[in-house]
């Protein structure tokens, strides 16, 4: 080996099952680190960014089909409403006027009157009763639905944050494996300029152990 007291750069790499997925090298004055997606890893991550691009704009906006969808939803709710009540205050009315028809044979007296009043003024409160029941049943949809569409892309963007924190995991252990070599590239240098065998060592050993911290001006690219 010829005596020279500068030391190569050194590049790291990731490999797994034979596959460079996570490389660390030097392109000019700057060190670029690289993640290499394997084919079902782009497909999911062009998928949830389209999704992203597709669905952020248009979150909180209901187009023509979902509001008929749910609109025809509160039509239902609410002729099911009207069946019960119908069902409910008919008999009485027709049992009222039988009543009254067998006792008075008309029904121009007050205890018809005081009867018929009672029973609409409770049939006037169960359709009032009714009504609020059909607001909250339309902000009930409405809010499902947004919560579906939260709840999706709080999903996907679950699934992005994994990718990512295993990319930086990835590229991390490329720049250990860099940094590792540098620093026996470094410690040989030194050792050729006349360093001690156990300075050499010492030195090695010490920037070995040391954690990881990435120099400033580092480039992450996804590929």
């Amino acid at each position: 080996m010829s005596k020279n007291s500068s030391s190569q750069y050194s590049g790291g790499s990731v490999s797994v099952n034979g596959q460079n997925i996570a490389g660390n090298y030097r392109n000019g004055s700057n060190v670029n680190s690289q993640y290499n997606m394997t084919d079902n890893e782009k497909k999911l991550y062009d998928y949830i960014q389209q999704s992203f691009l597709t669905n952020l704009p248009n979150i909180n906006v209901f187009s023509d089909d979902v509001q008929k969808q749910m609109q025809n939803q509160v039509e239902a709710y609410t002729n099911q409403g009207l069946k019960l009540l119908n069902n409910m205050y008919s008999p009485m009315l027709s049992s009222l006027k039988t009543d009254i028809a067998n006792r008075f044979g008309n029904f121009d007296n007050s205890v018809f009157m005081d009867n018929l009043n009672n029973i609409e003024s409770k049939r006037a409160e169960s359709m009032s009763a009714l009504a609020q029941d059909v607001t909250a049943k339309q902000n009930e949809l409405y809010n499902d639905e947004l919560a579906k569409r939260y709840n999706y892309l709080s999903f996907i963007n679950g699934i992005q944050n994994e990718m990512d924190a295993r990319i930086m995991d990835y590229l991390g252990i490329a720049a250990q494996n860099s940094t590792l070599g540098n620093t026996y590239n470094n410690a040989q240098a030194k050792s050729n300029s006349g360093f001690s065998s156990s300075a050499l060592l010492t030195n090695l050993a010490q920037n070995a152990l040391s954690a990881y911290n990435p120099a400033a001006g580092t480039i992450f690219s996804l590929l």
